[in-house]
């Protein structure tokens, strides 16, 4: 077959192609309605805001989208709670990081004579009596071959002697490894949490291995924002990744609180970068950089940041996408999300450009023992929010729950009201 007559077959099979592509654009232009096959690509006919954004997602279907997931909880073993009197406590666990064959992660750990008495008695809280979970802490770690079964191996960040800063507690950690250094940050308290609120700088600590000795690097890395700015009270929960060649240090403001409005709070979060773990840490120009979550966790993926957003804000059980690791968009909405999740993220401080994601890490639940005994848990998760090969079961989209678990979200003492103004005469 000649070379004139190649050409001729393939120049027909294009305009084959293209006639084809185009006679579907022309039938979805009559027609004007919806096609019962999902399009691939936003089809171009009117359509309504909601059918519009679809689109706007990874992908169009949420089984589809690399960026949706369920989550999947289960027991660890290793850690006991003293009978679940409230006296230990386990809370605010790290991302997990691998070293020589060892998962290691970094939690707040309280071991106090009575359990809290409560934010608001924190006028009566001692040095021996604890006003909420997070006070009279230090900062413990622990490791495990597979993730499942931990060690509780000892004291991180220990509370310095009085007056020095931290000296009441030292909670809410979180990890960096940077040139072959181990970098805790974490938050430190120097009076009972409740007094005024939760105001603490954030101070990070520094070490040759994983194992410690930890020892203070910098007392107060981020300095508070000036009078009037929404983080001149509050910066909580640092989550370093290393992301553009430097550190990219998020954190958790509460503003609209205090004093005058401490019922009409709202949350953000913030971003520090630097390039030395120590700092100086310069504040994104945009901060806060998202509108909502709580004790949010962050990783790599991909070219950019992902973000899974739990919690406070309009914008809660999202996971959200940065390309340059500021300006966020939601990717999905999900149910469940960890609380105060630390996903073990193998691309956290690469700096690679295409990052894998995540795929199992730990969190906490706060909720546990009885009244007046209540104490906190560490956990893990699984999930799918990774570049490999999606995994169906994580991609559903129902999650369904006996009645049990809708019931417990009671109306209490709520309820005699209620009834009393429904009550037919």
């Amino acid at each position: 077959m000649n070379l004139t007559k190649l050409l001729s077959i393939g120049l027909i099979a294009t305009m084959g192609f293209s006639c084809t592509t185009n006679e579907k654009k022309e039938e979805e232009k009559a027609s004007g309605v919806f096609p019962h096959a999902m399009p691939e690509i936003k089809p171009n006919i009117p359509l309504s805001a909601a059918m519009d954004r679809m689109f706007d997602y990874p992908a169009p279907r949420v089984q589809d989208n690399p960026l949706y997931t369920l989550f999947k909880y289960s027991e660890i073993d290793g850690f006991d709670y003293n009978g679940g009197d409230g006296t230990i406590s386990r809370r605010d666990p790290s991302r997990p990081i691998l070293v020589n064959g060892k998962y290691y992660i970094y939690y707040t750990k309280r071991h106090t004579i009575v359990p809290p008495i409560g934010s608001r008695r924190a006028v009566e809280a001692t040095d021996e009596i604890p006003s909420t979970d997070w006070d009279l802490c230090d900062i413990w770690y622990a490791t495990s071959k597979d993730g499942f079964s931990w060690e509780e191996q000892g004291v991180a960040v220990k509370r310095p002697q009085k007056p020095t800063q931290g000296w009441r507690s030292v909670a809410t950690p979180d990890i960096l490894i940077w040139k072959g250094k181990y970098y805790l940050y974490y938050q430190a308290f120097s009076e009972p949490s409740g007094l005024r609120g939760d105001w603490c700088p954030v101070s990070v600590s520094v070490s040759d291995s994983p194992e410690g000795p930890f020892e203070l690097g910098k007392a107060n890395v981020i300095p508070n924002g000036a009078k009037g700015e929404w983080d001149q009270d509050v910066i909580h929960d640092p989550f370093p990744i290393v992301f553009n060649g430097k550190i990219y240090l998020y954190y958790k403001g509460t503003y609209n609180k205090w004093e005058d409005k401490r019922d009409k709070y709202a949350v953000a979060v913030g971003l520090a970068i630097a390039e030395d773990p120590l700092g100086p840490f310069e504040k994104n120009t945009l901060n806060p950089v998202l509108n909502s979550g709580h004790e949010t966790c962050f990783f790599p993926y991909k070219s950019g940041v992902a973000t899974i957003v739990t919690r406070d804000g309009n914008e809660r059980e999202t996971v959200q996408y940065a390309e340059d690791g500021v300006n966020f968009k939601v990717q999905s909405a999900i149910s469940l999300p960890p609380i105060a999740g630390g996903p073990y993220t193998p691309d956290a401080f690469t700096n690679s450009d295409n990052a894998s994601g995540i795929k199992w890490g730990v969190s906490h639940f706060t909720n546990q023992g009885q009244r007046g005994k209540g104490y906190s848990i560490i956990a893990r998760f699984d999930c799918d929010l990774s570049t490999d090969e999606p995994d169906k079961f994580f991609k559903g989209s129902n999650v369904f729950h006996k009645s049990d678990v809708y019931f417990k979200q009671g109306l209490g003492g709520k309820k005699k009201s209620i009834k009393a103004a429904t009550m037919v005469k």
